[in-house]
């Protein structure tokens, strides 16, 4: 990726905006809808990937359909000043941990959470709070999103599979 600093203009946002509400649109589809042919508009896609504006496409999925029915905010407070790659190494730790952030306030860190259901959520929290460094956790669920169109509303990426364990008298269970 290039550092360079680079000309951002008005057709540049445009594109941006375009992809951001459909990134399966074609340049031919943007380019007409802006007012460029489709090959000025993969010139500056490239450019814009090129130069870190750009930094990948994804897929929006919707959580429940993989099983993800459960959503947490949990706010991570730390003994002393607990340095953020340290944090960072333990989040990467904790698939369920689809967002994380140190922040200002109170509260060291802000980590959104996926889980199946309220009993996973409550062993994810606890496999957080056994860090020898972290003092407490504050968690907020969430009910509903009020703006279902957000990418928080969706998954941005790919979250694991719900584990399957065999269970006495069932074939199955999502555990």
């Amino acid at each position: 990726m290039n550092s360079r600093p680079t000309s951002f203009d008005e057709l540049d946002r445009k594109i941006v905006t375009a992809l951001m509400a459909n990134a399966r649109s074609s340049f031919a589809e943007i380019g007409a809808e802006i007012g460029l042919s489709a090959t000025a508009v993969k010139r500056r896609v490239d450019r814009l990937r090129e130069t870190g504006v750009i930094t990948g496409f994804t897929a929006t999925v919707r959580p429940s359909a993989l099983g993800w029915r459960t959503e947490a905010y949990v706010e991570v407070y730390c003994e002393g000043a607990a340095p953020p790659r340290r944090l960072a190494e333990v989040v990467r730790n904790h698939p369920e941990i689809t967002a994380a952030m140190t922040v200002t306030g109170g509260a060291d860190a802000l980590l959104h959470v996926r889980a199946r259901d309220v009993e996973h959520f409550e062993e994810v929290l606890e496999r957080i709070r056994v860090e020898p460094f972290i003092r407490k956790t504050i968690s907020v669920l969430v009910l509903s999103h009020l703006i279902p169109e957000s990418p928080e509303a969706g998954a941005s990426h790919p979250v694991p599979e719900p584990v399957v364990e065999p269970v006495a008298g069932r074939a199955a269970e999502l555990r």
